[in-house]
């Protein structure tokens, strides 16, 4: 077994690495920018060495320093978790050339993979079955132009370097073709340093079922299972879970099988993930079902998988790394009860779940489920890396078991002030198509406000912030004196007791003897905030925050549906499509923002005039900026 292990990564992953590592008496170390000095990561790590500045490009991108850091702390391995260098076959060189190991599959198999559409022809050579598409390297938008609409529409446009939904646009109609061609290359150009795509046939109602493979230096392959990822949000994994519902042993044969075979093609060493698409308008199908791309590193849900089969990935990497065989073969893999797996991020549904920066005061997360956490209370979500907080991983013995502890989990999560998806999640697990196993791609999008839209306060939130600010005793019979009921004088009329309070722009005026009894308010949590005159309470995954109404307000502050667009977060303006004085409709695109390496579209809230644009394409913003203005008809 290895000594020492460097983790060139950062958040859960890092943090999951050293987990396993310590377990196995493998001494680590972590490599840490400016934003993260001070992250659970570095502090848990047997030794840390700072790699640069903030941004990742000059950190955790910069291959020569972590390869120095692992030089200079004594390393024998580098680990790249998933994400930044995990994928790049230089830099897996680079570790080798410089006499350390390097945990992952052979730069070869890396370059082999790497790259979509040399990977599909690879593929397709080896006998798996591939989806039907376009993969020259002719890239002109003429070309391309005249490619899709051969193909016929809906089509979909993927970068052909990199993953995670990012370069990727699906085309309803020949009309949008270009605008989305642009924005799908300026997009992959950003994430991955390269804007070529290629084009697919959109499967009308396909599911996402990846494989994980495992590979050693002896020659062996064996799969653990599949997974599905098909609950997805704009090509972004929303929930993950294995095995995969609907899923019959002759068709689980046919693509993990297939799994085997494409890893075999490219010698395949290490943990790595097949990726398929299936067109489930029939079902799952052994004859509808396609490659699509290979994964050549650890996948952020592989959790699910360990959950499934009880094994740990990380030690198979680290053994497979010390040169041992796979620590079972095919045969001796089982698979038990159901796992499935949410991603906690920092970002905002109500503002097109844009990323949410700043302290993480208050986090506060269920134990009876797995947690894989980034970040603690008193830490920060920084705008340089990815806005993850958590993964929770939940097993039951069925899947409806499973399903339960997962919702309880997100419902009880309490996270203040940055802005989450944990009340989005709540929706997703209660949604009656995911219950019951009817899932695919799209059904998020065509769930829309209904799952992505935060549901109105509810009157016991209500009650309870009125209970606080007041004293809670007074209310739900902690103190039974009459002289704690005591409203004010009243002649002839019902005694009121009227809290003003504000949540966001809503003023809400309450009558708190109308109060509900205590059984009413279960499940609802609150945490007062003291010197600002504001609580939250904590309802389904939701965080309501109420302050006293005084009736001022303060300087220059922004009233609801006044048109302001502003900077949601720091980012680059990378394209206007309004002009000041343009009449628009609401949804109408007025900017695109590029943060955090995904392109985000600011449209118009309401329909009017925009009488104010200060947003030019190729500008950094900061978060608050006022960019545009729109008046109403």
């Amino acid at each position: 077994m290895l000594e020492s292990v460097l983790i060139a990564n950062r958040g859960e992953i890092a943090r999951r690495v050293i987990r396993t590592a310590k377990r196995l008496g493998v001494r680590t170390v972590a490599v840490y920018s400016d934003a993260d000095a001070k992250a659970l990561h570095v502090r848990e790590a047997d030794e840390a060495v700072h790699i640069g500045a903030s941004p990742a490009k000059e950190s955790y991108l910069r291959g020569e320093k972590i390869i120095a850091a692992a030089k200079q702390t004594g390393a024998e391995a580098i680990h790249p978790g998933y994400g930044f260098l995990s994928e790049n076959a230089d830099f897996a060189q680079a570790v080798i050339d410089a006499g350390l190991i390097w945990i992952g599959p052979k730069p070869d198999s890396i370059r082999a993979m790497g790259l979509k559409d040399a990977a599909k022809k690879l593929m397709a050579e080896a006998g798996v079955p591939t989806t039907p598409g376009y993969l020259g390297e002719d890239q002109s938008e003429e070309r391309l132009q005249k490619e899709a609409d051969a193909i016929c529409y809906p089509v979909l446009i993927k970068a052909v370097a990199g993953g995670g939904g990012k370069g990727m646009r699906k085309v309803e109609k020949k009309a949008d073709f270009k605008a989305a061609l642009q924005s799908a290359k300026r997009e992959a150009a950003a994430a991955f340093g390269d804007d070529r795509v290629l084009l697919e046939t959109y499967v009308q109602r396909p599911r996402h079922i990846e494989v994980q493979v495992f590979g050693d230096t002896h020659g062996n392959v064996v799969h653990l299972f599949e997974r599905d990822c098909s609950l997805q949000r704009r090509h972004q994994k929303v929930i993950e879970e294995a095995p995969a519902p609907g899923m019959d042993e002759a068709t689980r044969k046919a693509v993990t099988d297939a799994a085997v075979l494409a890893a075999r093609a490219v010698n395949y060493v290490g943990a790595g993930t097949i990726e398929f698409i299936a067109d489930a308008s029939e079902g799952l199908r052994a004859d509808r079902i396609w490659f699509m791309e290979m994964n050549t590193r650890l996948q952020v849900e592989h959790p699910v998988t360990e959950e499934i089969t009880g094994q740990d990935l990380v030690e198979w990497q680290l053994r497979v790394a010390s040169g041992e065989k796979l620590p079972l073969e095919q045969k001796q893999i089982r698979m038990r009860n159901h796992a499935m797996e949410v991603r906690l991020y920092a970002e905002n549904p109500d503002s097109g779940f844009l990323p949410s920066t700043g302290p993480v005061d208050i986090l506060n997360i269920p134990q009876h489920v797995r947690i894989e956490a980034a970040v603690e209370s008193g830490d920060e979500v920084t705008p340089y890396y990815d806005p993850m907080i958590a993964k929770l991983i939940a097993v039951g013995r069925s899947r409806g078991e499973a399903i339960e502890l997962l919702r309880r989990a997100c419902s009880d999560l309490e996270v203040y002030p940055v802005k989450t998806n944990a009340g989005f999640l709540v929706r997703c697990l209660k949604d009656q198509r995911l219950v019951s196993g009817d899932v695919d791609t799209a059904l998020i999008g065509e769930r829309g406000d209904k799952l992505t839209r935060r549901p109105p306060v509810r009157e016991e939130a209500i009650a309870m912030a009125a209970a606080e600010f007041l004293g809670h005793q007074t209310l739900f019979g902690a103190d039974p004196s009459p002289w704690a009921r005591l409203g004010g004088f009243r002649l002839n009329a019902a005694p009121q007791r009227v809290v003003r309070m504000r949540l966001g722009d809503e003023a809400i005026a309450y009558d708190a003897w109308a109060a509900p009894v205590a059984e009413d308010i279960r499940g609802l949590k609150i945490v007062s905030l003291g010197v600002a005159q504001s609580v939250v309470v904590f309802d389904r995954g939701e965080a309501y925050e109420f302050s006293l109404d005084t009736g001022e307000r303060a300087d220059g502050e922004v009233a609801a549906g006044d048109g302001a667009i502003l900077s949601p977060m720091p980012g680059k303006i990378v394209s206007v499509a309004a002009k000041a004085g343009a009449k628009l409709k609401k949804g109408d695109s007025i900017l695109v923002l590029e943060a955090m390496k995904m392109e985000h579209t600011l449209t118009a809230p309401f329909d009017g005039k925009l009488t104010e644009l200060n947003a030019k394409a190729g500008a950094q913003v900061s978060e608050g900026v006022l960019l545009a203005k729109l008046e109403k008809d």
